[in-house]
């Protein structure tokens, strides 16, 4: 067999069979101390494609940090075929200050494919395409709420992609929905170089969630057996069928005052079901908040003080909610791993 080339990233190489975590230069801070991309890769001995898994492009998304973290630590990946780049944190500047943004209010995933001199984000966004999404194949992204909301465990697909799909059920989150490519987001300039991504919700922002840690950690090990990186040792099986949802709808408040919900993610709710309620602090009014239609609860909001307007429950429409909550609750029932070699 033809001995594997070594891997290029960062001005250094990774021999066959070696794992190492390179830094990337990405800038300086303002006291002049350096802020680099850290890419954790594995160079597997035996070839195969290369995959790279991404977290905290939202500085505040910490999900995919211990993600991340429990992946690299996860047995399977010991004898890997192909190359697994991990990047635990994309946006530093934004995980440092407990933010979403760059500190130049910048969204990193509406700056793709960026450039050498534009804005901070936007150069950001360039070394993270040249360094990784152009050097693989097929790339995760993981994601989570924002701060003061919670997802389910959930992957996103671009629309049409049949290759996307197969991997996402080999994910086996509890629900795949299909979601419009935006501009300026690394999806659509990955897709723009031949690379698909899968994009996994789950979790709320600066908040660890062991349910939305353990089912992404498990789906990323499945995507990796699928792609023949691994083989099934170690692997979590499949617990559910994922329910797959082309349309989703928000439910708002309907006016300011004290939110209560009455239902959680990963309910199945059916039209005319009371969501929660809203109600004036001296209890002179209280208004519910009634589905509209079959589905399950993907996302809803934790926080009780609200605004009219504001977004509380997120429900995908699917006439097989009560399959995609059986998912929730078998995900739930998994029992961890706490080997200190293999947490998942």
């Amino acid at each position: 067999m033809t001995k594997r080339e070594a891997f290029e990233i960062g001005g250094q190489s990774v021999a066959p069979g070696e794992r190492r975590t390179v830094e990337v230069p990405v800038s300086t801070l303002s006291d002049h101390t350096p802020v680099n991309l850290s890419v954790h890769v594995i160079h597997g001995k035996r070839p195969g494609p290369v995959m790279f898994v991404s977290a905290a492009i939202h500085g505040d998304e910490v999900i995919g940090v211990e993600i991340v973290r429990r992946l690299l630590r996860a047995r399977p990946v010991d004898t890997l075929a192909g190359t697994l780049l991990a990047v635990p944190i994309v946006n530093s500047f934004g995980f440092l200050n407990h933010s979403r943004y760059l500190p130049d209010r910048r969204d990193l995933n509406r700056c793709f494919p960026g450039l050498a001199e534009g804005s901070m984000a936007s150069r950001l966004a360039h070394i993270f395409m040249e360094e990784v999404v152009r050097r693989s194949d097929l790339g995760i992204d993981l994601h989570s709420a924002a701060v003061h909301r919670t997802n389910l465990p959930q992957i996103r697909l671009s629309p049409g992609n049949t290759r996307l799909e197969e991997l996402g059920r080999a994910f086996g989150a509890p629900v795949m929905m299909t979601s419009k490519l935006r501009e300026g987001s690394l999806r659509l300039a990955a897709e723009g170089e031949g690379v698909d991504v899968l994009l996994y919700e789950g979790g709320e922002g600066l908040r660890l969630d062991e349910l939305a840690a353990r089912a992404g950690v498990a789906g990323v090990l499945r995507v990796m057996r699928k792609l023949g990186m691994i083989g099934q040792k170690g692997v979590p099986r499949t617990r559910v069928t994922p329910v797959v949802a082309n349309e989703s709808r928000w439910y708002r408040a309907p006016a300011a005052g004290v939110f209560r919900g009455y239902v959680a993610i990963g309910d199945a709710v059916s039209e005319g079901d009371v969501l929660g309620a809203v109600t004036d602090p001296l209890g002179a009014r209280d208004v519910e908040v009634v589905c509209r239609e079959d589905g399950i609860v993907i996302g809803r909001s934790n926080m009780p003080a609200v605004y009219e307007g504001e977004a509380l429950f997120h429900v995908a429409e699917t006439p097989r909610a009560d399959v995609a909550a059986e998912g929730v609750a078998a995900h739930l029932e998994a029992k961890p791993l706490y080997d200190e070699d293999e947490i998942i």
